[in-house]
């Protein structure tokens, strides 16, 4: 029974404990689900002040490992880098002139030179540095202006007004002579320097201008040979690289390297100094003589294509071109454009004798005027109906009679015959401006133009080119390009020869010889004949056209004629009435062909002029 009592006691009290239990149970459920097992810290905010520390914290580590990569980096990886831009930035260059080659005549004559120049300037930054030898003239801007003012010849007081200021760079005197730029630079002034330039003179002044051209105030070469050959010429300038400091003066310890200017070779040209002064004298003389507008004469071997002078007038002065009227700048023996009128006669006559249609012998009837197709063709002046013989025709220059014998060919024969003496292109002589002329091809040969061409008018030509074309006579058919520069000249004195064309065979060498003996004809050598020289077999023809600025009279001669060498050809343009070439042309011709054999050293052969029949 007390068993039983305990055991109730026990299991009641354990019940009780049990209830107990249960409701700290439930109580501590209670307290899980209401607190977390973990303690949740709030975000902190970034305007809090421990958020502001951390964050600038950060923000400094980072820039300090920044800036301390790239310290390391610019102080020794890339310093050979930053000191190479450095020296680049205060590296400057100067350049150093080339002086352009001379131009000078066969025999060496100078026709242009470059002279040496150097143009002065200041950095009037430095000036103020100057401390003079001589105490008593004080230092500075004023001292530089008192030593500078005798040597320069300028008032002190304009000095110091262009010594004084902040520019780097100003022009003090241009273009002064050697002596002048040593004498200020061995002042020793800071500031003040020097480059050399050069002066283009012209010592012959008009002769030869037309040939040699001239320069522009910049230095640009722009007409004749100067313009032509400036490559040769203007040779290649130099420079002077040095480091300056922030004033612009040189500094002592930096970097200077100097490339020397090479100068320009000379040209040489084939024209004789004296000759063309001579020919340029008695062109003047015969265009003003006849109250013509202007005048061409052209000196030519024929036997070398060489131009041994090429006159104009009016002409320029190169050292002053600005003074004369732009349209006689150039060369009016190159691109004056005018018809042959009688001289090309020969022409026509060449190309009947080469198809051996005709021989001096043949014989014309020659009336005044003459119906050719429906065209009416007639001669200079009225005459009586003539009989008259190849030889009669070219020397009474007979427009009818030259058509007869220009009938006895075709056409195509006719143009052929033109283009192989050159017509209707440029001869190749190597100076610009130069003009083809005008040849009409053969489709547009129609109605009276086919008559015309036959005495010279239709088409038209240049001095240059109608010499030429008459010289091929004189070299055994063979025509020769004209060449006005021999060569090249180095500072060493070696000449390269410059490259010419070989000769074109216009005819054949008994057309050649049959022709020169009909110009032998034409000209009497007795000293009536406006064309004859003294002791010399001479041979030529004159010619005589209209245009709308007037009359063009022309005479083409050679001699010796039985051996020919020099052709020479005049050229009035302008004429206001008509004047024959034998009258305003041969005088000239004359004059010039006497001059040129005798100073070429050219003696006479002793043989007289042949003597053809006329008539029939």
């Amino acid at each position: 029974m007390a068993s039983n009592s305990r055991d109730r006691g026990r299991s009641g009290s354990s019940s009780s404990r049990a209830s107990s239990g249960s409701a700290r149970g439930a109580s501590s459920s209670r307290r899980r689900q209401t607190r977390p097992a973990h303690p949740v810290i709030p975000a902190p905010r970034v305007g809090e002040p421990l958020m502001r520390r951390r964050l600038m914290l950060t923000l400094m580590g980072a820039g300090a490992v920044t800036l301390g990569g790239r310290l390391v980096w610019v102080q020794g990886l890339d310093a050979s880098a930053r000191a190479a831009e450095a020296v680049d930035q205060r590296t400057t260059d100067r350049t150093i002139t080339a002086l352009r080659g001379e131009i000078v005549d066969r025999n060496g004559a100078v026709l242009a030179r470059s002279v040496e120049r150097y143009d002065l300037w200041v950095n009037q930054l430095q000036v103020g540095d100057f401390k003079p030898k001589d105490k008593d003239l004080g230092t500075g801007v004023k001292a530089a202006a008192k030593v500078l003012s005798p040597l320069l010849d300028e008032d002190v007081d304009d000095l110091e007004k262009t010594l004084t200021g902040k520019r780097g760079f100003l022009y003090l005197r241009k273009n002064v002579e050697p002596d002048v730029r040593e004498a200020v630079i061995s002042q020793e002034i800071p500031g003040i320097g020097s480059d050399r330039v050069s002066e283009r003179i012209y010592p012959a002044g008009e002769i030869g201008a037309n040939v040699i051209g001239f320069m522009g105030g910049d230095g640009a070469a722009l007409a004749g040979a100067e313009y032509k050959y400036d490559k040769n010429l203007r040779g290649k300038n130099g420079k002077v690289r040095y480091e300056r400091g922030a004033g612009g003066q040189v500094i002592p310890t930096g970097k200077q390297t100097t490339v020397e200017a090479v100068d320009g070779d000379d040209l040489v040209l084939t024209i004789d100094e004296n000759l063309q002064w001579k020919s340029q004298q008695v062109v003047a003389e015969t265009v003003k003589k006849f109250g013509a507008d202007a005048g061409s004469a052209v000196i030519y071997n024929v036997r070398t294509g060489e131009l041994l002078a090429l006159a104009d007038y009016p002409t320029f002065d190169p050292n002053k071109p600005g003074k004369t009227d732009p349209e006689y700048l150039g060369n009016q023996s190159l691109s004056n454009v005018f018809e042959p009128g009688s001289t090309g006669k020969l022409l026509t006559v060449a190309c009947a004798l080469e198809h051996k249609k005709v021989t001096p012998s043949s014989h014309y009837t020659v009336p005044y005027t003459m119906d050719f197709d429906g065209n009416r063709i007639k001669d200079s002046h009225p005459h009586e109906t003539q009989h008259l013989t190849l030889a009669g025709v070219l020397k009474n220059s007979s427009n009818v009679g030259t058509v007869q014998i220009s009938k006895t060919v075709s056409d195509k024969q006719r143009y052929a015959t033109l283009k192989a003496f050159g017509i209707g292109e440029k001869t190749g002589i190597g100076l610009p401006g130069e003009s083809e002329g005008i040849l009409h091809p053969v489709a547009d040969w129609a109605g009276r133009l086919r008559f015309t061409i036959a005495f010279g008018q239709g088409y038209s030509v240049t001095p240059i080119q109608m010499t030429a074309a008459i010289g091929a006579f004189g070299n055994d058919g063979v025509r020769m390009q004209p060449t006005i520069v021999a060569g090249t000249r180095d500072e060493k004195g070696t000449l390269t020869a410059a490259t010419t064309a070989k000769g074109v065979r216009a005819c054949s060498s008994e057309t050649a010889r049959t022709i020169r003996n009909l110009m032998d004809n034409d000209i009497d050598d007795d000293a009536a004949s406006n064309a004859a020289v003294p002791n010399y077999a001479v041979g030529g023809k004159t010619g005589t056209a209209e245009s709308g600025a007037g009359y063009t009279a022309s005479f083409i001669g050679m001699a010796p004629i039985d051996d020919p060498e020099i052709a020479i050809g005049v050229f009035v343009y302008g004429l206001k009435t008509f004047i024959s070439g034998n009258t305003a042309a041969a005088p000239a011709f004359s004059e010039l062909m006497q001059y040129t054999l005798q100073t070429q050293g050219i003696a006479p052969t002793g043989t007289k002029g042949k003597t053809l029949e006329d008539e029939w």
